[in-house]
């Protein structure tokens, strides 16, 4: 790779950690107040309202990664014209979509009161929608076309940079009102007053940086399958919160709340590990775009090898300290049992198998390949629904977990056989080899691991325990891998020393 590309992949990983650490960080903050000074009820009641609007909100990661990859190209040749014309078509399609969003917002704002909630008034639910929808809508809306223009161009490291400082001013403004018993409803109106800023200072440096024509006229559609991408994130948005809505129609608002906080933790993980990964896909679609094959196959051998690796690893940790966790985090909150260890081990499994996905989606993504594999997002969609709905009475929240883990298994498998058969062509027994492995090292970590989790009643003694747990795990992980792939281990380790070196 040339050194520019090492450098803007460099940034955007750093800053992208960062900034996910600070969501994490402010993730756990703010629960924890609405806990504190509202109950399980409006916390359950928050997070349900939420996710039913994360199902309209595909802005970003539906026609979004669609706009993306067809951005590489131009951006690789510097064709102003070619990104000037997937700009404006990427920006009309976007201002649909907002209408859509708004009409869902109104339907939600009179039917969601009176079929979900029984403990709250009309208004006080409704008004609540309408605050948290203004947030998400200045999140998702506004700007969107500039994020991903500077996404494609490996520019993330300015997006994360932005999102790191609002997040952070953001969490102190809504921990200083909820402190002085400021209503839900008016934390979540700063909330969007505040995430408002952020398209306003993306606007801006991309009008100073890229000659943007945005009166080009349009000769036929630069983005190409949008609609394709349109109809798979559909699918996606449907898969990441069908068990929040199934739990929502089919179970309490307590279990709502349960589900959140531990969601909470394995998404908090997944999110801090995919900023490990800022970037890559960027990457991909630029050496596709250059058609530099073996440096193609070489990098993606790598970055596979690797995030199976440090995924049996991460999620193994959580799985045996996530309980533990959660039993501190909401000692003072008596009004739900939050200790539930099945369905904690079945849902930071079923995460963990999704961030395996992550090296086969990028490279999907990377080559545009949005019609070819719609079908299984709507199978994978299918599964979840089909078994969170019937198993959701009698197994509650390990049924909806359940179904997530059977549904992200399936797509997992079917990324991994299409990138090998559509895209590198290469022989499926390297995903077959990294999955046995993976097996293995989790069986026996776990094992192992669990001899040194103990009882903890203060989070300086869980972070105490987490770091021998950790330890233990990872010594395992780099003993089965010198096993299975010596070579890739002893090329990592060096790396690291010519770092730490330098």
């Amino acid at each position: 790779m040339d050194q520019d590309r090492k450098r803007r992949l460099k940034l955007n990983s750093i800053t992208s950690l960062i900034n996910q650490l600070l969501t994490l960080v402010c993730g756990f903050i703010l629960p924890k107040l609405i806990l504190q000074f509202y109950g399980s009820s409006v916390n359950g009641l928050v997070t349900s309202i939420t996710q039913f609007l994360n199902v309209i909100t595909f802005l970003d990661l539906g026609v979004g990664t669609v706009v993306t990859s067809s951005l590489y190209k131009p951006l690789a040749i510097n064709d102003d014209d070619e990104i000037s014309r997937i700009f404006v078509s990427a920006k009309r399609f976007f201002r649909k979509i907002a209408v859509i969003f708004l009409i869902y917002i109104v339907i939600l704002f009179f039917v969601y009161p009176t079929y979900i909630s029984q403990k709250f008034s009309f208004w006080y639910v409704s008004t609540l929608i309408v605050a948290i929808s203004v947030t998400l809508f200045s999140q998702y809306f506004f700007g969107i076309v500039y994020q991903l223009l500077l996404n494609a161009d490996q520019r993330t490291y300015i997006v994360m940079a932005i999102s790191s400082v609002t997040l952070l001013v953001n969490t102190i403004a809504c921990s200083v009102l909820m402190v002085n018993g400021a209503s839900i409803q008016v934390v979540k109106i700063v909330t969007s007053i505040i995430f408002l800023t952020r398209p306003i200072i993306l606007s801006v440096y991309v009008s100073k940086h890229y000659n943007i024509n945005k009166k080009i006229k349009l000769r036929g559609e630069p983005i190409k399958q949008k609609w394709n991408g349109f109809a798979q994130h559909i699918a996606y948005v449907v898969l990441n919160n069908t068990d929040t809505i199934v739990l929502s129609v089919f179970s309490t608002l307590e279990n709502v709340s349960i589900y959140g906080v531990y969601n909470l933790v394995v998404n908090g993980v997944k999110t801090v590990f995919n900023s490990l990964t800022a970037g890559v896909t960027a990457l991909f679609g630029n050496m596709l775009a250059k058609d530099e094959k073996e440096l193609l196959d070489k990098v993606f051998e790598d970055f596979e090898w690797l995030i199976h690796t440090a995924t049996t690893l991460i999620f193994t940790i959580c799985g045996l300290l996530i309980v533990s966790f959660v039993a501190i985090y909401t000692k003072d909150v008596n009004d739900a049992n939050y200790i539930v260890p099945t369905f904690a081990c079945v849902i930071t499994l079923a995460n963990g198998v999704y961030c395996l996905r992550f090296p086969y989606n990028m490279m999907v993504l990377a080559a545009g390949h949005y019609k070819e594999t719609q079908t299984s997002s709507f199978i994978e969609m299918g599964i979840n629904t089909v078994i969170s709905v019937a198993v959701v009475i009698r197994f509650g929240l390990v049924g909806v977990a359940v179904g997530t883990f059977c549904a992200m298994f399936y797509r997992t498998c079917y990324l991994a056989w299409y990138l090998s058969k559509k895209i590198i062509n290469r022989n499926i027994k390297h995903f077959i080899k990294h999955c046995l492995v993976d097996v293995g090292s989790v069986i026996i970590m776990a094992v192992v691991g669990s001899l040194f989790v103990k009882p903890c009643d203060s989070f300086g003694i869980w972070i105490a325990n987490a770091c021998v747990v950790s330890v233990v795990c990872f010594v395992i992980v780099v003993v089965i891998n010198l096993i299975f792939y010596k070579e890739k281990t002893i090329s990592e380790y060096n790396k690291i020393v010519r770092r730490w070196k330098r």
